[in-house]
């Protein structure tokens, strides 16, 4: 792999991710497998390039197509809900519902070998090919699909995540859980009403947990593709 990719110069540099990731232990994620994720990926090769000296403040950042790549602190706080530190639970199986660049993959790819990852806009879904192939994370297989049926090809998934906010969680995400299986979106609409819920199904696969936790400011979850 081509280090350089992974150290950077200036503002892109080893240390500037380090401080980042002092950042995000200082506003409480305790997960090290998270932690150490976030440092192993270079977030500024996923933005523009006039964008590259912000690629590690905790801010989201513009992709285009009226799309954002998730701030840092969000990233890991849903990352770290899934693995429920301090039990040590593994991601498993994981869908992510909205690509984009590919960044949260990069970081999920980290952490587990079976991951999916939907995007709505195909020139986005390139791109997050394409950066993931820098990095030579391959193996996550990607389509261009709705996110919000999920991906019942490959269902049931242990982990699922949401990077766009639907007003009420999708019933087809909920049935694509696998028993004991934890889906973490953004749920409300409007700003200021967005909070982060997560869902969990009981180990017989019968019902579900509901948990709300940090109030989050996300795109809406569309329908359809382009």
């Amino acid at each position: 792999m081509n280090t350089s990719i992974h150290r950077g110069i200036g503002m892109t540099s080893l240390r500037t991710r380090e401080r980042m990731i002092e950042r995000l232990r200082e506003q409480g994620i305790r997960d090290e497998r998270v932690l150490a994720a976030m440092g192993t990926v270079p977030r500024h090769i996923f933005v523009e390039e006039a964008l590259a000296s912000r690629a590690y403040e905790d801010t989201a950042l513009p992709l285009g197509f009226q799309q954002t790549i998730s701030q840092p602190y969000v990233v890991a706080r849903m990352i770290e809900l899934l693995l429920d530190q301090p039990s040590g639970r593994t991601l498993g199986k994981t869908l992510e519902i909205g690509a984009g660049c590919g960044y949260q993959a990069a970081v999920l790819a980290t952490l587990t070998r079976e991951l999916y990852a939907v995007e709505r806009i195909e020139p986005l879904l390139a791109r997050a090919r394409k950066n993931l192939a820098s990095l030579r994370m391959g193996y996550v297989r990607f389509k261009h699909a709705d996110g919000n049926w999920g991906l019942a090809e490959a269902a049931p998934f242990d982990s699922i995540i949401v990077a766009a906010a639907p007003t009420r969680v999708p019933q087809t995400l909920l049935e694509q859980l696998a028993p004991s299986g934890r889906l973490v979106l953004p749920l409300g609409s409007g700003e200021g009403a967005q909070t982060i819920a997560l869902f969990e199904r009981r180990a017989d696969g019968g019902g579900f947990s509901e948990t709300r936790f940090d109030a989050v400011r996300f795109v809406p979850l569309v329908a359809g593709v382009e």
